[in-house]
């Protein structure tokens, strides 16, 4: 594939991702016009169209646009340190471990409904670490036994959510019930600060190790021939990971298969060199959740479903072709 095809795929997807965006905003704001919502975003709008457009949409938007890049980076890192193209947060585990976290947390911590949801990122975020430390330990720093593990306890952790859940209050229930199905409940300025610092910070270190990752591709054997440190840089990576999937679900809810699709999709348009599909994996990513949610909120169901109509045959597909 020659600069010029790549550099053409690179520009119809980010403008692809521009028109996702407007028109999930456009789509779902109901009680503000087409031309209303462009005078809005301009700074002439009304006070009610400024609070539907500023303090309701955008924010949301901005949440599933950080949180799309943020599950198809720790998609494509679990990839590439597995070795396996089945590696997804939500496939091995990870993404459950987070909801065991948010509901041992929500449903025991001595605070207020209102204090709880502010700390409910890092309680994900201490879940899905907790159950990515498991998965490691048990699977003896073995990548074949990653994936089977991790499906295990991503089995095993949405088991204990639902034995927590059985004897609490009606409203606790229906908010873990929620998150369980993937609905984007964290819809403020405040949740979108936190994924956007979040990705500021990770995936500009992660994109300015591209060809760290790229030796990562080769086997074993070659690793320890040419002294790399395999497994600090797998610590690392997995660690990352770990902390994108977990702060970005606990927010938007147990969306799966993001990471699994962004970097497929993204690997087949423009090659399997790191420079090149991490930074179409973001986009892409982030065009799935942006799609999907605008789709969801059309139909008033969540999110995750969306996606995991879209990402259940893919999953399969593989599977078989695997």
């Amino acid at each position: 594939m020659t600069k010029q095809q790549r550099r053409l795929r690179f520009s119809v997807i980010a403008l692809l991702l521009l028109v996702c965006f407007f028109s999930s905003l456009m789509a779902a704001s109901h009680a503000v016009s087409f031309n209303r919502i462009l005078a809005t975003l301009v700074g002439d709008g009304t006070m009610m169209e400024n609070f539907i457009v500023w303090e309701i949409r955008l924010p949301r938007l901005f949440i599933v646009l950080f949180a799309g890049m943020a599950l198809a980076l720790s998609g494509a890192l679990l990839q590439t340190v597995i070795k396996n193209d089945l590696a997804d947060p939500g496939i091995i585990g990870i993404n459950a471990g987070a909801g065991a976290g948010i509901a041992v947390f929500f449903l025991f911590a001595p605070l207020s409904l209102a204090n709880q949801s502010y700390l409910l990122p890092v309680a994900g975020c201490v879940g899905a670490g907790l159950t990515a430390t498991l998965i490691l330990v048990l699977s003896n720093n073995k990548t074949s036994a990653m994936i089977l593990n991790g499906i295990g306890f991503s089995f095993a952790m949405s088991g204990i959510m639902v034995v927590l859940m059985s004897p609490t209050r009606q409203e606790k229930v229906d908010f873990l019930a929620s998150w369980l199905a993937g609905s984007i409940w964290g819809t403020s300025w405040f949740y979108a600060a936190i994924l956007a610092g979040l990705c500021l910070v990770v995936i500009p270190t992660i994109l300015s190790q591209v060809r760290q990752l790229d030796y990562l591709q080769l086997s074993r054997e070659s690793i320890i021939g040419l002294g790399i440190p395999l497994k600090r840089w797998r610590i690392g990576y997995i660690s990352s990971a770990v902390v994108l999937a977990g702060v970005a679900v606990s927010i938007t809810g147990g969306i799966s298969f993001i990471g699994l699709l962004g970097p497929h999709i993204a690997k087949n348009l423009v090659g399997t060199k790191h420079r090149h599909f991490l930074p179409m994996s973001l986009l892409i990513g982030a065009i799935l959740l942006v799609a999907a949610d605008g789709i969801a909120q059309r139909l008033n169901i969540p999110a995750g479903i969306i996606v995991a109509i879209i990402g259940a045959p893919y999953f399969i597909y593989l599977l078989r072709k695997k």
